[in-house]
């Protein structure tokens, strides 16, 4: 039987020796709203710097937060693991100003293997990409008491 405060202390714990160690993301601005066991939601505004030469945020920042909601929500069980495969759509473009939030969920996950998606959304609400990874879990645990 699961214990759910056992698993969700445990992403917690995963969560922030993550963040501590993520150079990237804090130099983007990009934080840890929330993780729990196989989930994830993880924010950052649209500065001057993210846009590309048409005036709007280049794909690759949203990718980059959509990568990251993808890791602390497949790392969230304590072992690690990486990234295997991912595709993303862009279905609108977000914009200079933008807070935009990544909600990464576990679909599935058994063995060495695991398939999570992420919808990036702006404050509004409007979706500006659709993230499909999967990942591959590798001996090691990201902190020493994980399981």
């Amino acid at each position: 039987m699961i214990d759910h405060a056992k698993a969700q202390a445990l992403a917690e714990r995963v969560g922030a020796a993550i963040r501590e160690r993520d150079n990237s993301s804090r130099f983007l601005g990009v934080s840890l709203d929330a993780i729990g066991p196989g989930f994830a939601r993880l924010s950052m505004t649209v500065t001057e710097d993210m846009l590309n030469g048409v005036g709007l945020c280049h794909g690759g920042f949203t990718f980059k937060l959509a990568d990251d909601a993808f890791a602390y929500a497949c790392n969230s069980h304590g072992h690690i693991a990486v990234g295997q495969h991912c595709t993303i759509t862009y279905p609108a473009s977000a914009h200079l100003g933008d807070r935009l939030t990544a909600e990464g969920r576990e679909v599935f996950r058994k063995g060495r293997n695991g398939t999570y998606d992420v919808t990036v959304t702006t404050q509004t609400g409007d979706v500006v990409a659709l993230f499909r990874g999967q990942c591959r879990v590798l001996d090691g645990h990201i902190i020493e008491e994980s399981p």
